[in-house]
């Protein structure tokens, strides 16, 4: 991403970016300065360059609209070293501590990821926890269901409800037939 995009800003104040040929707006420029991508914004007619111009309004509209990264007392501070005779160390500072603060972002983020290739990965004894435990959760779920499924016996004729045949009964065994009855005897009074 060495190139420089460039973008032309015309007295109707639109954004033209000239390398994919549309008109973009400042939340388009933000992207690209996420993505990585290096921009430069000149006026169309005049072809002076207005690229602090365009990124200064982009951080407003972040600080307005976004989450706010630079607190009231912060711009009051930045404010009064304009003019002053610490400013030029003050822009510098502010520089090199973002510089700073991006290099232990990006080696934060190599320390990460070599971690999270490390063989065994930790992030995958996590997730095989994680699936135990939605295969434990799918069970209860399935035991409990069953406790409200109305027993087979009130089921109605020809089947169970689901399209499975109904299980054949299994074959009872003999009942023993009962002592045969003796006669009763009627007596004379």
């Amino acid at each position: 991403m060495n190139t420089v995009r460039l973008i032309k800003k015309y007295a109707n104040r639109r954004l033209y970016d000239a390398s994919i040929s549309r008109h973009v707006t400042l939340e388009d420029i933000r992207d690209l300065i996420v993505k990585g991508e290096k921009i430069r914004v000149v006026e169309d007619k005049t072809g002076e360059d207005i690229t602090r111009l365009i990124l200064l309004q982009v951080i407003a509209e972040q600080e307005q609209f976004g989450q706010p990264i630079l607190s009231t007392q912060l711009l009051e501070s930045i404010i009064r070293f304009y003019g002053g005779p610490m400013q030029d160390f003050m822009g510098r500072y502010l520089e090199k501590s973002v510089e700073t603060f991006m290099r232990q972002q990006d080696g934060l983020q190599q320390q990460i990821n070599r971690m999270l290739e490390s063989a065994p990965p930790p992030m995958s004894a996590m997730a095989d926890v994680a699936r135990q435990n939605m295969e434990l959760w799918g069970r209860l779920q399935e035991n409990m269901m069953a406790m409200f499924v109305p027993p087979r016996s009130s089921e109605p004729a020809g089947g169970n409800g689901v399209g499975a045949p109904e299980p054949e009964p299994e074959p009872e065994a003999a009942a023993p037939e009962p002592p045969a009855a003796t006669p009763i005897r009627k007596t004379a009074r």
